[in-house]
């Protein structure tokens, strides 16, 4: 029964993780801010935190369906 919610959850949780790693990693190789405002590098940790975090909760889910 918590099959299907963990199916779709996990799926979101993979697809929002890997495109928050692609799209800062294609923001940092061509030099422009991952946020408007603030440090650079505090900006570029925390997205790539966060994206690894969705990534592997995402994993998770799919993995113990």
């Amino acid at each position: 029964m918590e099959a299907g919610p963990a199916f779709f959850a996990g799926t979101v949780c993979v697809l929002f993780g890997a495109l928050l790693l692609v799209w800062t990693v294609a923001r940092m190789r061509r030099g422009e801010p991952v946020v408007a405002e603030g440090s650079p590098v505090v900006a570029a940790l925390l997205t790539v935190t966060f994206g690894a975090f969705f990534l592997a909760g995402g994993l998770w889910l799919l993995l113990n369906l």
